[in-house]
């Protein structure tokens, strides 16, 4: 398999600007904070003690900037000592309350906080139910009603705490439940079953089923129509890469890979049945303590788990984050985003043939939605210092905003950087 540069489209740069106010070592999220009908960027400074190794995670500063890089409010003080992104931030911008305004969910001084979208300002503060709550955020129904509207909170990983709106509590559960547990309503009933790693829990916290025979834990899980049965699939990375039906049959298991870092579903091969699934395979780690130079890469299968390809990685790198990005252009399949490569390999968009069909020019972590409300998806890509915008097709934003406020996707109230997800 061999990429075709010659044959890449140019992203098309719509904005660029500063953002060293907002602090360093920040996670960008995004969503229509003030209900403009454009969406703006959220950046989260983690305290100096956010890391994999130390706890509390919790927030240091907020910055919000619109799509013209002004900056709207911040909360909190930018810390140059701020930790950095090995594992999630406590953050999610939502409307918990349904009162169709975004808030901000987030951990700050080892307390639960919500804050408005439009101004920073809190507007409520709860008390975490274990001081050890606080390695992500996750909005799920368990409670029934047209609204998601409770959260489960967990430590790093071995329990997780659901509560309802109000914060008070409905269940706790003690297992090996992952990075991020991906919720879905997968028997139609109205309510969320939680796949907490590698158990499914109903809606009170019992567990249904538990994948058998992996190691390690679930690095990501996925959610989709994989085999085009009508039924949804679960497709999780771990030890392994697994696809289990919603009763809990397993239907194929992929051993192809070193360390299943990332998968991500989509149809980035239209031709062929069902979706494919995208995914990461971390081949040699850098802190293994062997001195060993890290390497990763990128891998294809097919609705049935067999490997359509792997990359043969000529470059270093072994951090990979690999997304699906849906609507780059109104007719165009989806793509593979991967970024963090290392090795000098900027952020590029891959097809279901390993091609290079994007080539981002600038460096970073990327983000990605539909920033307008136009249908298709742009690409932010940032570092410490500025956030550069991309788009498949020229975007004035200087141009009012339509004053519709555009609702929150679940995949942009899902922020993770162990992205999971669902296609439908």
């Amino acid at each position: 398999m061999t990429t075709v540069r010659e044959n890449q489209k140019a992203a098309i740069r719509i904005g660029s600007f500063d953002i060293k106010a907002a602090g360093p070592r920040c996670k960008m999220l995004l969503g229509d904070l003030n209900g403009d009908g454009r969406m703006e960027m959220l950046l989260v400074q983690p305290d100096n003690r956010q890391d994999v190794r130390y706890i509390p995670h919790q927030v240091q500063c907020l910055t919000a900037y619109d799509l013209n890089g002004d900056l709207l409010w911040q909360t909190g003080k930018p810390d140059p000592g701020a930790g950095s992104q090995g594992s999630d931030y406590p953050v999610q911008i939502y409307d918990i309350d349904g009162d169709g305004r975004l808030e901000v969910l987030c951990v700050i001084d080892s307390q639960f906080v919500i804050l408005d979208g439009a101004t920073g300002e809190r507007k409520a503060v709860h008390e975490l139910p274990n001081e050890h709550a606080h390695d992500c955020i996750i909005i799920a129904n368990l409670t029934g009603g047209t609204h998601a509207s409770d959260i489960i909170l967990k430590d790093r990983y071995h329990r997780m705490w659901a509560l309802d709106r109000d914060f008070n509590l409905l269940w706790t559960h003690e297992g090996n439940p992952g990075h991020f547990p991906w919720v879905y309503d997968l028997n139609g009933d109205g309510l969320d079953e939680v796949m907490a790693g590698y158990d499914l829990l109903d809606a009170q916290g019992r567990v249904l089923w538990s994948c058998r025979d992996l190691d390690d834990h679930a690095d990501c899980i996925w959610v989709g129509d994989v085999n085009g049965d009508g039924k949804p699939e679960l497709v999780i990375g771990g030890s392994v890469t697994v696809m289990y039906d919603a009763d809990g049959h397993e239907l194929w298991r992929y051993e192809g890979s070193v360390e299943s870092q990332h998968v991500a579903l989509g149809r980035f091969r239209p031709e062929l049945p069902g979706l494919q699934i995208a995914g990461l395979d971390r081949l040699v780690r850098e802190d293994d303590g062997a001195g060993k130079q890290g390497k990763d890469a990128l891998f294809l299968l097919d609705s049935e788990g067999r490997e359509l390809w792997k990359e043969e990685r000529t470059t270093p790198g072994w951090l990979t984050i690999a997304e699906t990005l849906q609507r780059w252009e109104a007719d165009a399949p989806d793509y593979i985003l991967a970024y963090r490569r290392g090795g000098g390999v900027y952020p590029t968009l891959y097809d279901g043939h390993l091609n290079e069909v994007v080539h981002f020019p600038a460096n970073g972590y990327a983000v990605h939605a539909d920033l307008l409300g136009t249908g298709t998806e742009q690409v932010i890509i940032y570092n410490d210092e500025r956030a550069e915008l991309f788009a498949s097709q020229p975007i004035d934003l200087t141009a009012a905003p339509s004053g519709v406020p555009i609702a929150q996707p679940k995949r942009l109230y899902s922020s993770t950087l162990y992205p999971g997800g669902e296609i439908r």
